[in-house]
């Protein structure tokens, strides 16, 4: 698989490369060439596997020579060794309900070690990385700014390995304390990861990064390399999951249009959704849930992009005013408004709504949600509330209410 900049299709890089450019020569965001597509029987055979083995023959299509298949099984099966589950308000797994009984369920992407969903991106990209790394005897800098749960991950799946150094940006009070003292206190103060508290947004950490990957000189001087989702070997490892998953919700209700509903920011994780959709994933449709930072809602409302100072929320992670992947949604869809649209429905909530939902659906059912599950899980119910015919809704969980103080 071959990549090229969003901005100028002749710029070209394979996907090692890219993954360790993190940006092209011009700026621009690495996008892959083309996108491979599975027919109904290979997508039959792939939903039976394991949800690692699974990601390993995804990866297969998106990695260069450097990556043997079973390099790539090792790196996945290492990376993904935790549960990918699906379950309903009341607790029971996708497999264990009872079809007619159940058309909702919690796609729950925090049981990895961070219990964030970044740990599913972070720990391919860590293993994929360090696989280039090893063969050729280079040293790396990670520099990446943080709104919450990417630092944390970013921080685990490097920490300790030979020839990185990770510097974590974050907004000074702008996130979580259980946060804060995750990024605080990884590993030793000899270790390869540093967390540092910058007085602005996650806007202002971000704009940081991207000067710093603009200055060519520090760039070299540096060996600098970004893991935001900038990075292209961020974005393409969320295609797995809604691949994967999706495969497992058709099979148990084969009839059913599939939805999902994804809390959104810097739309790493609806970028990822849509690519799996291209590949050949059953996916219907996508429900964006923003929080009062919602430049996409209103892009998807008026056609307008209009990127803008983010505020502080209680759904921290997705305090993003400028969503730094929004070119490659436009770039996915060749720039076609009408056709982002058509697979595309978003709606943004205040605190105050999110407050009442967490509330109320721990009072009606005793399942605790996350701010930002709870942004994308009223986005769901505000899509549904006029359609009758029977939908397997899936919103997707983004952190263990654990971590969030």
């Amino acid at each position: 698989m071959n990549y090229h900049s969003h901005s100028n299709p002749k710029i070209k890089a394979r996907f090692g490369d890219a993954l360790l450019a993190s940006l092209a020569s011009d700026g621009g965001l690495w996008m892959p060439d083309s996108l491979p597509h599975f027919s109904p029987a290979q997508t039959a055979k792939m939903g039976a596997m394991s949800f690692a083995d699974c990601a390993a023959v995804l990866a297969r299509e998106f990695v260069d020579e450097r990556y043997l298949t079973e390099d790539l099984r090792a790196i996945c099966r290492d990376a993904y060794n935790f549960d990918v589950p699906m379950v309903t308000l009341g607790g029971e797994l996708l497999d264990a309900a009872t079809p007619e009984d159940h058309d909702e369920f919690i796609l729950e992407l925090f049981h990895g070690p961070t219990l964030a969903f970044k740990d599913f991106a972070a720990r391919f990209m860590g293993r994929a990385a360090s696989h280039l790394m090893k063969s050729s005897g280079e040293t790396r800098t990670i520099l990446v700014a943080t709104s919450g749960d990417t630092g944390g991950a970013i921080g685990d799946a490097f920490l300790d390995q030979d020839g990185i150094k990770v510097f974590i940006l974050f907004p000074k009070g702008g996130v979580s304390q259980v946060q804060e003292q995750q990024l605080c206190t990884m590993g030793n103060a000899k270790s390869n990861v540093k967390a540092i508290s910058i007085d602005g947004t996650f806007d202002d950490c971000q704009q940081m990064v991207k000067d710093a990957f603009g200055d060519k000189d520090l760039t070299t001087k540096h060996n600098l390399m970004s893991a935001n989702s900038i990075n292209v070997g961020r974005v393409i490892p969320q295609s797995f999951y809604y691949f994967w998953t999706s495969l497992q919700a058709k099979a148990a209700y084969p009839s059913r249009p599939i939805v999902y509903s994804i809390p959104s920011g810097n739309l790493g994780n609806l970028t990822g959704g849509l690519i799996a959709k291209q590949m050949g994933a059953p996916i219907d449709r996508f429900v964006i849930g923003n929080n009062v930072n919602d430049p996409f809602v209103d892009y998807l409302g008026s056609g307008e992009y209009k990127p803008r100072p983010s505020v502080p929320t209680l759904s921290n992670a997705m305090d993003i005013g400028r969503p730094n992947n929004f070119p490659r949604i436009l770039a996915l869809h060749n720039g076609d408004y009408d056709a982002v649209k058509s697979v595309c429905w978003g709606a943004s909530f205040t605190d105050a709504e999110t407050e009442r939902h967490i509330r109320r659906v721990h009072t009606e059912t005793g399942y605790i949600m996350c701010p930002h599950t709870a942004v994308g899980h009223l986005a769901m119910e505000a899509f549904t509330a006029d359609i009758d015919e029977p939908i397997t809704k899936i919103t997707v969980g983004m952190t263990s209410p654990r971590k969030i103080r």
